[in-house]
């Protein structure tokens, strides 16, 4: 395969028709206005916002802070286990066509128990959607949960305590919310508790924080995989060890725009950090707040970054399945379905 000689129209049919993984995907972001409306009216939730487009309006962000404070808002018609299941399922079917085979969803206790919402509730739903992903869509899923970093770690040392009844139902811990201010090593002791536990570990590093936060994420928590990381770039020295190490960077291109990471998505580094080695991946984020899921954000990523090419969306999709917390053989599977694809191409 001459991957680099393929046109952009087969380029853009590659992108949307190859198989990946999705392992940057807070489930709450994924709550577009329209659903918000409609749980709102189904559990008494009077909004601040007049319409679906209203609140759409609003989705215009300076920052990371400016995104929370509506996401946190937006949280709010979440009550019942029905109101999470209908949100992931929303979600799936929008990942099926997008040719997502496998998601590992992120999600947020404390963002519900602290409005009376138990996690049980919040688990619960989200369970009953990854099944009937698998059952209805062929989309296989586990569940992440991240701990609020703008909380204290005593607070996420409780979140973990009510997490335990449901630990099978869980396949790792994450680390999100306000990055600055908030360095990887406040979270010390609760990760050390989870690696204990046998759960997996990643945290959101390097996307508005400095590279030494992704040093502290590898070196204090020992994660991984790396969220975000676009900044590791200003590091040479770290940027070495993630490409020695293999260590994966979840990309989230159009959030990195949305926030103002990047000015613009012609200035991203996505092709730096792959043509250096890094396990990098695309990612969808927020995507109803960030204006694009899976398939948006490569064709928008490639169409801004004429560098890239059929050989980096290759790569990009088989880093996902090797960055992925399967076994062996889903992993071998899914390239082998992506193989097919580009020998088609």
């Amino acid at each position: 395969m001459q991957l680099d000689a393929i046109g952009k129209d087969k380029l853009h049919h590659l992108l949307r028709a190859m198989p990946k993984a999705e392992l940057h995907i807070h489930i709450e972001g994924s709550l577009e206005p329209e659903l918000i409306f409609a749980l709102a009216q189904r559990n008494g939730v009077s909004l601040s916002y007049p319409s679906v487009e209203a609140l759409r309006a609003a989705y215009a962000f300076t920052d990371l802070q400016s995104f929370l404070d509506i996401y946190y808002a937006g949280a709010s018609v979440l009550l019942k286990a029905q109101d999470f299941e209908d949100m992931a399922m929303a979600y799936f079917r929008r990942a099926r066509a997008d040719n997502v085979v496998h998601a590992e969803l992120f999600f947020d206790p404390q963002t519900h128990t602290a409005r009376g919402v138990s996690f049980e509730t919040v688990i619960t739903g989200l369970t009953h959607a990854c099944a009937r992903a698998q059952a209805e869509l062929g989309i296989s899923s586990s569940l992440i949960m991240c701990f609020l970093r703008h909380l204290s770690e005593e607070e996420a040392f409780a979140t973990l305590e009510e997490a335990m009844p449901f630990r099978s139902q869980i396949v790792g811990v994450g680390l999100d919310s306000s990055e600055r201010g908030h360095p990887p090593e406040k979270f010390a002791r609760v990760f050390a508790k989870c690696r204990e536990l046998g759960l997996h570990l990643v945290a959101h590093a390097g996307e508005e924080g400095p590279p030494a936060y992704v040093w502290s994420a590898l070196d204090v928590l020992k994660v991984e995989r790396i969220d975000h990381g676009v900044r590791s770039v200003e590091d040479p020295v770290l940027m070495q060890r993630l490409a020695r190490e293999r260590v994966p960077l979840t990309v989230c291109p159009l959030s990195n725009v949305k926030l103002c990471v990047f000015k613009t998505m012609s200035e991203h580094n996505l092709a730096t950090l792959l043509d250096q080695g890094l396990a990098a991946t695309v990612n969808s984020d927020d995507p109803a707040y960030f204006g694009g899921y899976m398939n948006d954000n490569f064709v928008a990523t490639f169409d801004a970054l004429p560098q890239l090419t059929a050989r980096h969306a290759y790569q990009l999709a088989a880093n996902s399945f090797e960055a992925s917390f399967v076994d062996a053989a889903a992993k071998s599977a899914w390239k082998a379905q992506l193989d097919q694809v580009f020998a088609a191409a």
